[in-house]
């Protein structure tokens, strides 16, 4: 049954008793909602109402709507100044700028900038490896065609000079990379390109690049050039392939001759040093002979001096002793006679008794009857002597 039908009820949609006093007989008004929204509102917030009616709320609606709005506004400014915290990761840098300009560049951690649109800030990756591969078919200072490949590889130095000093700066690095190259490959031969020379021009072409790099503030460091080997074109390989053989087989013959002449040298040099030393021993032995000579003279001239018969006959002796020391016989002329004596000295000095040989007749003919042929004896060895040189 229908609200307003009869009997169907005494209540609307809006929740007012129908025929009970205060019905006016209509919605209730949208005013009065509204009314009584916002003094529940402002009761939240310590506010009341004039007499707790709604002909008294208009002022402190008012005041209400500017401390909502204000408690708004400063919600937003203070959402708005955290939007400008930013954190700088280890491999970055962070470069600000101020209305598009720049201002300064910011180290790894937490940041803080003015919000947008006032700043802004642009994170730039330093730690990334970039790599290109140059590869082209040059000509050399002596006027031959060569292939070359190069792998050049780089990484961000200076933030700020990357972004705004050059407008493309991985293509000033090519642009670069070739005229270094063909500056470098063309002041060099083709044997030295292709056999020693590659880590050498690697070299060169890296600091050639890095110079123009700086020159033209690309924020760009150079990191490493890699040279692949030189490959001469392919209608002279053959050619090439037999002059790198030659070139080897020399290589290979030189390392023998040196290797020969690192093992003859130092024998040399040693026998050398052995026949100088032998020399110099030989010299030093000379002179300690002639220095002892020298002094042995000395002391027999002063022992001459003092006793020339005594002297003179020990000399004798000596001298003697040392010449019959050398002979294994000896003949000695007996006095007064023409007999000679036979002296067997091998067996006197090994300490053998000797016996005398029968006597000789000499060439003056006959022979001595008086002659004693038994043992002789050293004493009478050197009565002999003393008689000789009497005579």
């Amino acid at each position: 049954m229908a609200w307003n039908e009869p009997g169907g009820g005494n209540r609307d949609p809006w929740g007012n008793n129908q025929g009970g006093p205060g019905n006016q007989g209509g919605p209730p008004d949208l005013d009065e909602i509204v009314r009584k929204l916002q003094d529940r509102v402002t009761s939240l917030f310590g506010s009341k109402g004039a007499n707790g009616g709604g002909g008294g709320g208009g002022p402190n609606t008012r005041d209400f709507s500017l401390k909502l709005i204000g408690l708004v506004g400063a919600g937003l400014f203070i959402a708005w100044l955290l939007t400008g915290i930013y954190i700088v990761a280890p491999a970055e840098r962070g470069v600000v700028l101020r209305f598009g300009a720049y201002v300064r560049s910011t180290a790894p951690g937490p940041h803080w900038h003015v919000p947008w649109p006032v700043e802004r800030v642009e994170i730039v990756n330093v730690d990334e490896i970039s790599s290109f591969s140059h590869k082209a078919a040059m000509l050399t200072r002596d006027e031959n065609i060569v292939d070359v490949e190069f792998t050049v590889q780089s990484r961000i130095q200076d933030a700020a000079n990357f972004l705004f000093q050059d407008q493309a700066p991985m293509k000033t690095l090519r642009d670069a990379t070739e005229t270094v190259v063909r500056k470098t490959i063309g002041g060099a031969n083709l044997d030295f390109i292709l056999t020693e020379g590659r880590g050498e021009i690697a070299d060169m072409i890296q600091q050639g690049v890095q110079n123009l790099m700086d020159e033209y503030k690309t924020g760009l460091i150079v990191t490493s050039v890699n040279m692949q080997p030189a490959k001469p074109p392919e209608q002279v390989k053959d050619a090439f392939d037999d002059a790198i053989k030659a070139r080897e087989d020399k290589e290979r013959l030189e390392n023998k001759a040196e290797a020969y002449a690192n093992e003859i040298l130092p024998q040399a040099r040693g026998e050398a040093a052995r026949a100088i030393a032998d020399a110099r021993a030989y010299r030093d032995r000379v002179i300690a002979s002639a220095e002892g000579e020298t002094s042995r003279f000395n002391a027999i001239r002063t022992q001459y001096e003092k006793a020339p018969e005594v002297t003179r006959e020990r000399l004798y002796l000596e001298t003697i002793e040392s010449v019959l020391m050398g002979s294994n016989m000896v003949l000695i002329d007996v006095p007064q006679g023409n007999s000679l004596m036979y002296l067997p000295l091998d067996q006197i000095m090994r300490g053998q008794p000797a016996t005398l040989s029968p006597p000789r007749t000499s060439v003056l003919g006959g022979t001595d009857s008086n002659q004693d042929s038994s043992r002789s004896t050293p004493s009478q060895m050197r009565d002999v002597s003393r008689a000789r040189s009497s005579r």
